[in-house]
């Protein structure tokens, strides 16, 4: 019988596959990321680790956990996880790539669409019964988004689905930087390949949807926001150290750019202070990209499928290559 421990709550029927399939499962029933000590206490003799991509699993984890043999990553994203050292220990590392490209791509036009007509701002002025009457010029005059310039850093499955939305949804040009062209999206919805500086110097809206790399970390900085108009709103779903946070709160009190939406920080679950006290066309979210239910259920799904399959002697279906 396998030992697997699941770092955060799941879904009943999930761990009920997994009971099923023979296996004695673990679950941490609690709210909030597990602790570091916690962590380290519970993999000592588990073959298989269910895991947030909040959880660190580092060189000290897998040493750790002498027995493991898979580790499930419960997103698409893996810059939690030190893959090399699980690989030369031999242990299967898997994530779950498509699950979750519709959902975010949504979240991403909710939160360009909120910070441009400032629809947190307005509600919250509306619930404290400030709201007397239409006038011509209201108290929050925001941002046309039809017909604009989207720019996308990272026309990946994500990238590409946020493209759509806007290109054929909202009749917007899309402006794009990526590590190698996509020709498909080029055909699909004339989407036009730029560099970087260029991207940032032209578009009203940006989105961002890179992975967290070395050469990506912090790559939007000063210099960054100094090239954009002053009107340019940007959104970030995908990791939160590629946006400099201190450098956002500056360029946003500044009036280098007109707003944002974000849902990643820096720091999770702490976010710049800068950010919190600015409200003005600011639109800060909880890590939600993939926060639907059928999305959720599906991450589940597939990172028991993978645990079940490896733990059967069978190959995993994602594994990260």
């Amino acid at each position: 019988m396998a030992k697997i421990y699941v770092t955060c709550r799941v879904f009943d029927d999930e761990i009920e596959r997994l009971c099923d399939a023979g296996h004695d499962v673990t679950m941490r029933d609690q709210e909030g990321p597990i602790s570091r000590d916690e962590l380290l206490r519970n993999v000592s003799d588990i073959d298989a680790l269910i895991c947030l991509l909040s959880d660190e699993i580092d060189v000290q984890v897998i040493a750790a956990a002498p027995q493991l043999r898979i580790i499930a990553n419960l997103g698409v994203g893996y810059d939690n996880l030190d893959v090399p050292a699980a690989r030369k220990r031999g242990i299967i590392v898997t994530n779950t790539p498509g699950a979750l490209t519709e959902t975010t791509a949504d979240l991403t036009f909710a939160l360009l669409l909120s910070a441009a007509r400032r629809i947190v701002e307005a509600d919250e002025y509306v619930r404290a019964g400030k709201f007397l009457g239409w006038e011509l010029l209201q108290e929050h005059l925001g941002h046309d988004v039809f017909g604009k310039m989207l720019g996308i850093v990272g026309l990946g499955r994500i990238g590409t689905a946020v493209a759509r939305r806007g290109h054929f949804g909202f009749g917007m040009d899309v402006l794009y930087h990526n590590r190698h062209r996509n020709t498909e999206a080029e055909e699909e919805m004339g989407a036009c390949y730029v560099s970087f500086e260029d991207l940032l110097a032209r578009s009203d809206f940006i989105c961002v949807h890179v992975p967290l790399t070395e050469e990506t970390r912090h790559l939007f900085d000063k210099d960054a926001f100094r090239l954009m108009k002053n009107s340019t709103i940007l959104v970030n779903v995908a990791r939160g150290p590629v946006v400099d946070e201190e450098a956002l709160a500056w360029a946003l009190e500044s009036g280098e750019i007109s707003g944002a939406g974000i849902d990643v920080y820096e720091n999770e679950p702490k976010i710049h202070p800068g950010l919190l006290k600015l409200r003005e066309r600011v639109v800060l979210a909880p890590h939600i990209g993939s926060a639907s239910e059928a999305t959720r259920r599906l991450l589940a799904r597939i990172a028991v499928d993978n645990v079940i399959a490896v733990l059967a002697g069978r190959e995993p279906i994602n594994p990260v290559s």
